[in-house]
């Protein structure tokens, strides 16, 4: 007998690779136009929908991993007093490529006055990002968005605005809970697992705030309206920028990447090269120490996942050596819950990156490690 939770699961499974091909597709396809040596300006345009592609990938698996420390209450909020101008900008930047591709019209309406809330940078913008982009993927192209912040007493109403399809009135009490799809929306738009709005929720309760939805029914439109707690202002004539780290120059440097995927280790190679660094590339972490004695570098990215000596062994290996054990090195993983940087932290690394990773979370590792480890262990 198939089940009310049986059918739910199948649903949700058909969804997801729905949701996994579509980006899958234009990937695909753009390699083998690459492979074919098209004209500059048509790679130019290649590339740039391949990264948007890999972005709304990367997105989806990151919502899927959030859902499961949601649930099991692993989720922890790194806060600090941020300018709400900075999580709206961040928030505009990632729903920006849906925005355009859909031909919308957006107006951002923010007022003149700081305000500043007590939040995690990343998951705020989030909360807000998803806002946007599910308007945009529910209107349809040439639609009208809004984003507009409003001081309320103590309190800042973040609201998202559409033209678009709508929310039918049966379906407002539950659009906030896990798997939800809205009926015929996932036809008419570029659909959704039904967890962006789950986790929404979930972010601004951690936040100490709220949200709701309003719409009138179907083709009206929908508006989200975030609650959340505001900071006192900062006195006149302190620093708007107190507290907050300046990004430092980054001089050439010496990387050993250490990693059995070869395609993986020589992407991450022209990275580093295209950062100005020099690299060595080593696919046996049975070969690392011996390498990197050879190689003197400043820093190395060490693959987790490996065969014959995996990526804790070879860092344990770096730490017992007298010549080795005050070289920095990154663990480099597609496993980033909490328990996993615990366990990377113990094993001696000093920093934990997870897959794929781009070139600003790769400089800043890489800068990170660098400086903590001169600090814990200064030259003489």
């Amino acid at each position: 007998m198939v089940t009310r939770s049986d059918r739910y699961k199948d649903q949700f499974l058909a969804i997801l690779a729905h949701e996994l091909r579509n980006p899958l597709t234009p990937l695909r396809m753009g390699l083998d136009i690459l492979n074919s040596q098209p004209s500059p300006e048509r790679a130019q345009q290649i590339h740039a929908v391949m990264d948007r592609q890999l972005v709304h990938l990367v997105r989806l698996v990151d919502d899927l991993l959030d859902v499961s420390r949601v649930s099991q209450g692993k989720i922890v909020l790194k806060k600090e007093r941020i300018p709400l101008s900075d999580i709206i900008q961040s928030a505009v930047e990632a729903a920006r490529p849906l925005v355009d591709s859909g031909r919308h019209a957006l107006r951002v309406d923010m007022p003149v006055r700081p305000m500043w809330v007590n939040g995690d940078r990343t998951r705020l913008a989030q909360v807000v990002g998803n806002l946007l982009s599910n308007a945009a993927k529910y209107t349809p192209p040439g639609g009208k968005l809004s984003l507009e912040v409003h001081r309320e007493g103590q309190d800042v109403r973040i609201v998202v605005i559409d033209n678009g399809l709508g929310i039918p009135l049966a379906m407002q009490s539950k659009i906030f809970e896990l798997f939800t799809q809205v009926g015929e929306h996932t036809a008419r738009a570029q659909g959704g697992l039904g967890i962006g709005l789950a986790l929404v929720k979930q972010f601004v309760a951690m936040h100490d705030g709220s949200i709701a939805v309003q719409s009138d029914g179907e083709n009206t439109g929908s508006r989200f309206t975030v609650r959340l707690p505001l900071l006192a202002e900062i006195p006149e004539g302190a620093s708007a920028n107190a507290g907050q780290p300046v990004r430092p120059e980054h001089p050439p440097r010496r990387i050993l990447v250490v990693d059995d995927n070869e395609d993986v280790a020589e992407t991450i190679g022209w990275l580093l090269s295209e950062m100005g660094h020099e690299f060595r590339l080593v696919h046996d972490g049975r070969e690392a120490c011996d390498a990197a004695r050879e190689f003197k570098p400043d820093a190395v990215l060490l693959d987790i996942g490996m065969p014959q000596m995996d990526g804790y062994a070879v860092c344990r290996a770096f730490r017992e050596d007298p010549a080795l054990r005050d070289l920095p090195v990154i663990a480099q993983s597609g496993w980033g819950q909490e328990q996993d940087k615990n366990k990377t932290a113990k094993a001696g690394f000093d920093h934990h990156i997870v897959k794929p990773v781009g070139y600003d979370d790769l400089e800043r590792a890489l800068t990170l490690a660098i400086q903590s480890r001169r600090i814990a262990h200064p030259v003489p």
